[in-house]
């Protein structure tokens, strides 16, 4: 029998890095990048890349999959319809949240939801947590211990009553992932304003799904994203503001990163498709396009596509949140007479993010292959403790590859798609890049429009974390000093 130096080689692949472009073949052995040169010798199996762009898989740091929720919606997606999708899309890790229950501890949220994702995944995955009840246990004795066992991101959000923590809050465990080497996301809205605004127009009977984007205005989410990068800035610690919509948020973290803080962000491809003006859809239409923060309008998807061509963001996402518009426990699960306050936050968008963006990024010149490697792949790989393991196409990297096809337009249709939702944002857009070979360890998940992966192939990945950066500003290096970090 004939031995092979190879389990699998991809030939003729054009390989974009986060920095570099280069034509090689690939050789795969047993999950992992072996060989990148010239003409290698023979593998088990071959696909040939036939000079189409060959990348590496997405790294969707920011999606919810079979999240417990307090309203009575229900997720569609668990971690296989939804890492289905994911592949079916060229994302080949993905990172959702494990959720603290008010009342409960991180280490439940983990145990939970550990057991809604093992053996059901396509794809690999790690998780965030998101601290949802601060106490001093949560904060002093569970977070250092999850960031030991590679659980190393965390969510805070400034808004939603049953999620929301205060300034205090915020910076005792601003200080505990600063000293531990993590990483903190942030959900930046004020809540006082959305909730003195929003009473105000349910008061006088304006309730349609439209009134959302009203009720959340630019200025609550330029305000809390100053103020998060505030106490970032006087604890002298990362932080990672999420899913920024517009200029004047953009704004404030750009000024920021000029002032030499660790400032990351995040943003959606809702953020560049979508405006408010898709949530004043006839009747409760609208519903389909409620997320927070909203999108706004077309100067800001320009100020999004400048911020993604400028640096200014490192990270681009789904946001995934896998509501069903129809039936009792979605979109509508107050009826189609609820206000909006009553309709579950978020959007689809495993699968359609990154042919959006390769199409209407790439494609259309607004930005380059490279940066269209680091922020969907590279970068978040990086800031979440997943380097270089993934986000790249290396010697000793994972062999999680996405072979594009960009020779053809396609016109995005729910009933294509992987996930178990019923419907897109995004029906009827024309797309001109689409995956036509996804690899997860070098097993192939998707070819040619057909999913082609196994529930319990994902993974789960631990994320390392840092080392503890030195003190750079002087407040910090006298909190330091006085032992108070």
């Amino acid at each position: 029998m004939e031995q092979h130096q190879f389990d699998m080689v991809i030939r003729n692949a054009n390989i974009a890095t986060a920095t570099d472009i280069f034509q090689a073949d690939i050789g795969i052995r047993c999950g992992k990048i072996v060989a990148l040169a010239q003409s290698l010798l023979a593998g088990a199996q071959e696909i040939d890349a036939a000079g189409r762009w060959v990348l590496p898989g997405g790294v969707d740091a920011h999606c919810h999959l079979a999240q417990p929720t307090s309203d009575g919606s229900v997720m569609a997606d668990d971690f296989f319809t939804g890492t289905r999708s994911a592949a079916c899309g060229g994302t080949t890790t993905v990172i959702p949240f494990a959720l603290q229950q008010k009342g409960s501890t991180l280490e439940q949220a983990v145990r939970d939801y550990h057991v809604a994702s093992d053996g059901r995944a396509c794809v690999d995955y790690a998780f965030h947590i998101i601290v949802a009840d601060a106490t001093v246990h949560t904060v002093e004795t569970e977070l250092p211990d999850l960031i030991e066992r590679g659980y190393t991101s965390f969510k805070l959000y400034m808004t939603y009553e049953d999620l929301k923590l205060n300034d205090r809050q915020i910076l005792d465990i601003l200080s505990i992932t600063r000293r531990e080497g993590a990483m903190s996301m942030i959900h930046a809205e004020n809540t006082d304003c959305i909730a003195w605004l929003t009473e105000r127009l349910l008061a006088k009977g304006l309730t349609t799904p439209i009134y959302h984007s009203l009720s959340r205005p630019s200025v609550v989410e330029r305000e809390a994203t100053h103020r998060a990068i505030s106490l970032a800035e006087f604890l002298d610690t990362p932080v990672l503001i999420v899913h920024v919509s517009g200029r004047e948020a953009t704004e404030q973290i750009r000024q920021a990163q000029s002032r030499g803080l660790r400032i990351y962000a995040e943003t959606c491809p809702q953020y560049l498709f979508l405006t408010a003006d898709d949530l004043g859809s006839d009747g409760f239409e609208g519903a389909k396009c409620i997320c927070s923060p909203p999108p706004r309008d077309e100067g800001s998807q320009q100020a999004i596509w400048d911020g993604l061509d400028n640096g200014t963001f490192q990270v681009f996402s789904s946001d995934h949140a896998p509501f069903r518009y129809e039936g009792a426990e979605g979109k509508k699960v107050a009826g189609e007479d609820g206000d909006f306050t009553r309709v579950p936050n978020g959007i689809p968008g495993l699968e359609t993010r990154l042919p959006l963006l390769f199409s209407e990024g790439v494609l259309a010149g607004r930005i380059d292959i490279n940066k269209f490697v680091a922020v969907t792949a590279t970068e978040p790989a990086k800031i979440y403790g997943l380097y270089p393991r993934k986000g790249t196409i290396s010697i000793g990297a994972d062999a999680d590859i996405v072979i594009w096809d960009t020779t053809q337009k396609r016109t995005i249709r729910n009933e294509d798609l992987h996930h178990h939702v019923d419907y897109t944002p995004y029906e009827g857009r024309e797309v001109g890049a689409w995956p036509a070979v996804t690899l997860c360890r070098g097993e192939v998940v998707y070819r040619d429009g057909e999913f082609t992966g196994r529930a319990g192939h994902g993974a789960f990945v631990r994320c390392e974390r840092p080392k503890p950066a030195r003190p750079k500003s002087r407040l910090g290096r006298t909190l330091a000093w006085l032992d108070v970090l």
